[in-house]
């Protein structure tokens, strides 16, 4: 297999993650986005929507979208489980894990794109009020999983899993690149996170403490 990525992005880094979890072997083929490698007709062939991560099978059908990805890797390699082992827990893991992308991920995507790297691009129009906007939804979520990690080890229940690999992908990259640490105050949120980084599977690409 065939891993695209673009150094610490936090997409393709869900994969590595799970990837790692999984003990799986794969190839780690870098894509350079500032140079529009991910705009290249050859590699729109591998996803038309020109995004990564991209996975490469060995037949060389692709898969894009991190989940999804993350999806056929425990169908084929099925323990360690990261998404639900009976009925309630692929409901409920799946449930947190949406959770995560609709209300945290999408906030923080607001706050990059309205930002000021993205602003230095120069390809969107800022709009400052949106990133207000979204900058505080950010940190009412983090005050939020606060609590929800006070009764609960992890994101989705006594378990590592696929939920834990998105809120750390995500709170790492509004840390390191928009701006947006938890606050320090956040006792139960960094008991979590530095527990998740003591994985072997998850490298510590930022020291926001």
């Amino acid at each position: 297999m065939k891993l695209y990525s673009y150094g610490t992005a936090p997409n393709p880094r869900k994969v590595v993650i799970f990837l790692a979890e999984k003990g799986l072997d794969y190839e780690l083929v870098e894509v350079d986005m500032m140079k529009g490698e991910h705009k290249t007709p050859d590699f729109l062939k591998k996803n038309p929507s020109g995004k990564l991560p991209v996975l490469e099978l060995d037949d060389g059908r692709c898969l894009a979208e991190s989940i999804a990805i993350c999806r056929y890797l425990e169908a084929v390699c099925p323990e360690p489980n990261l998404f639900g082992r009976d009925a309630f827990e692929l409901g409920y893991i799946e449930m947190r894990n949406r959770q995560l992308e609709t209300e945290l991920w999408s906030q923080i995507g607001q706050s990059w794109v309205h930002g000021p790297v993205v602003a230095k691009m120069g390809i969107v129009k800022q709009i400052p009020e949106v990133k207000e906007a979204s900058d505080v939804s950010v940190e009412k979520y983090y005050e939020r999983i606060d609590k929800e990690l006070a009764e609960s080890e992890f994101v989705a229940g006594d378990r590592f899993t696929v939920a834990d690999i998105t809120l750390v992908t995500g709170i790492d990259f509004a840390t390191t690149l928009v701006g947006l640490k938890p606050d320090d105050s956040l006792a139960n949120l960094w008991r979590w996170h530095a527990q998740i980084l003591s994985r072997d599977s998850v490298d510590d690409i930022v020291s926001p403490k």
